[in-house]
């Protein structure tokens, strides 16, 4: 047992003594020792019933003859950090929540791990960690918000942002707005539609690090509790096989991940975070890949924000598992792959069944023939962009319009609620990047305010920055270079024709490359926003979008 090198023999004796201290008896001395990572807080609703889950884990982990022993990992809530200076610490929370993780586990040499994240840091946070460690590792998440219901309709988070969006247009009353944010959110759980958090929890289950129903079962049903005893079981019999974190998050476990995305319709973020969890397993992770997966993937699911329906849904119509069959199917998954129940892919999901298929299309009748999301290149974002295509409607995949130019989202909400973005308008916010803001913030504030005054399928937005799982349009963030290092994002001016073009993968800005060099000699660098404190160590080691805004390392 790795433990034994905190608790066994002589030199270890001062050791046993705190062990001691804390409670432990003989008899647990001898047994593994399973650390529960819990992202428990009282400020994530997502969280907030992660105290019973890791209980239920808890008794899992000692039914099957582990000694379970829980520490802490941080967590941000994106929606009430959303609109100001707090967004700038959701991103860079994953890096201290891989970095704390891994300080953690090796520091008292645990044998084993549960990972107990929800939102949408944690999880990728906690992926990386796993990653680096190496260890028998089982992920089991807080669970999904049920959806709410306003005017005997479902809603989500994305309906209370956008409700913002049509009170500045006049179009909703104070009254109804209030309505929104009584009845939007009922529950605690990872907000209910395909929002970063599902997102990843989903993707924990095609990277086969999360049990069956560990992306989709709602956080309120009490069958959570036996998926978590269930980990807690699981883990125990990884480690009696001596099955670890990194015989199941392969290049080919990676690629089967992106491959579901595509047809669940993921959050963006997914693109910063596949590439970062990548780079943890030595897998250097283009996000070009996900335009040829794009191609022959299709996209067999429409939740919120780009469709009515939400995740518990999803879970009722066979969850993440019935969407793989789907996709194994038609020979788009690697079925040979390891995962958490010591089972490969194929042999998890031979008996999967889609029980709705209107919540789950079946691959002969999909949304769209090409998968949720595409990396756009041009002379805008040499090194990429990235689009949720599944949340853009017809009309705008192709789309060509002036530069409304704008250095912070804060200008660019102004502008927008101030009635001077017009349709066919491009909307340009830029120094927002990983390095530039510091942290890369959501853009889901400027979205929705252009959702909600009603120029959703007229007006597109580019950012540096990047955008929350519930923006919808055409929403294309991630633009790398960024405009803090000298990008062309920078050098955009107000007016300037911006062509995109989805279905091809492209965008132009239409300025001659002899204007765009004499623009580029005269760019100066910005004063850094955050000159003290975490985000200026972030700034200074951050890379770029393109590659997951993973922090710099001396190969790097």
């Amino acid at each position: 047992m790795r433990s034994d090198n905190a608790r066994a023999g002589m030199q270890q004796a001062p050791a046993r003594s705190l062990f001691n201290a804390l409670g432990f008896t003989a008899e647990e001395m001898k047994k593994p020792m399973v650390g529960i990572v819990s992202s428990y807080n009282e400020i994530v609703p997502g969280h907030m019933n992660i105290d019973k889950i890791v209980d239920a884990v808890k008794l899992g982990v000692a039914e099957a003859g582990g000694v379970p022993v829980v520490f802490p990992a941080i967590a941000v809530c994106d929606g009430i950090a959303m609109g100001h200076i707090g967004m700038k610490y959701s991103l860079v929370t994953r890096d201290l929540i891989a970095d704390s993780t891994e300080c953690m586990a090796l520091a008292h040499q645990f044998d084993a791990l549960v990972m107990v994240p929800n939102c949408d840091k944690n999880v990728p946070g906690l992926l990386m960690a796993a990653a680096r460690l190496d260890l028998p590792t089982v992920f089991v998440s807080g669970g999904p918000m049920l959806a709410g219901h306003v005017g005997g309709q479902k809603r989500s988070l994305s309906s209370m942002f956008e409700a913002v969006g049509a009170h500045a247009a006049g179009n909703m009353t104070e009254d109804e707005v209030e309505n929104f944010v009584e009845n939007v959110c009922p529950t605690c759980g990872s907000c209910s539609g395909m929002y970063t958090a599902n997102s990843m929890n989903c993707l924990t289950e095609a990277l086969g690090m999360g049990l069956r129903g560990n992306g989709t079962i709602p956080a309120v049903y009490s069958e959570r509790l036996r998926l978590a005893k269930h980990a807690g079981m699981a883990v125990m019999d990884m480690y009696n096989k001596g099955i670890t974190a990194r015989q199941i998050m392969t290049k080919e476990a990676v690629l089967n991940a992106l491959t579901v995305d595509m047809a669940l319709g993921c959050s963006t973020n997914s693109m910063l975070h596949l590439p970062a969890i990548a780079h943890e397993i030595g897998f250097d992770f283009d996000i070009e890949f996900a335009n040829p997966i794009s191609e022959k993937t299709p996209n067999l699911c429409h939740l919120a924000p780009a469709g009515p329906t939400y995740m518990e849904d999803l879970n009722e119509a066979g969850g993440v598992w019935a969407v793989m069959k789907e996709l194994a199917d038609i020979g788009l998954l690697n079925t040979d792959c390891m995962t958490v129940t010591g089972k490969t892919v194929g042999e998890n999901i031979a008996n999967a069944v889609n029980r709705n298929p209107e919540v789950i299309r079946p691959v002969d009748n999909p949304y769209t023939k090409t998968g949720g999301l595409a990396v756009l290149k041009g002379n805008l974002a040499p090194d990429g962009s990235v689009v949720k295509r599944s949340a853009v409607v017809p009309e705008m995949l192709v789309h060509e319009g002036p530069a409304r130019v704008f250095d912070s989202e804060e200008d660019a909400i102004a502008a927008i609620k101030g009635g001077k973005i017009v349709e066919g308008d491009v909307v340009v916010i830029r120094y927002e990047g990983p390095k530039g803001g510091p942290g890369m913030r959501e853009m889901l504030n400027p979205t929705s305010a252009i959702a909600g005054m009603g120029l959703g399928s007229s007006v597109a937005l580019i950012t540096d920055g990047r955008f929350s799982g519930a923006s919808r349009g055409a929403s294309i963030g991630h633009v790398s270079p960024e405009a803090a290092v000298g990008g062309p994002i920078a050098l955009v001016e107000e007016g300037d024709i911006i062509a995109i073009d989805i279905p091809n993968y492209t965008m132009t800005l239409k300025v001659s490359d002899e204007e765009l060099a004499a623009r580029k000699a005269k760019w100066q660098p910005r004063e850094p926003k955050v000159t003290t404190g975490y985000l200026r160590r972030y700034a200074a080691q951050v890379t770029s979008g393109n590659r997951g805004a993973i922090l710099r390392t001396p190969e790097l």
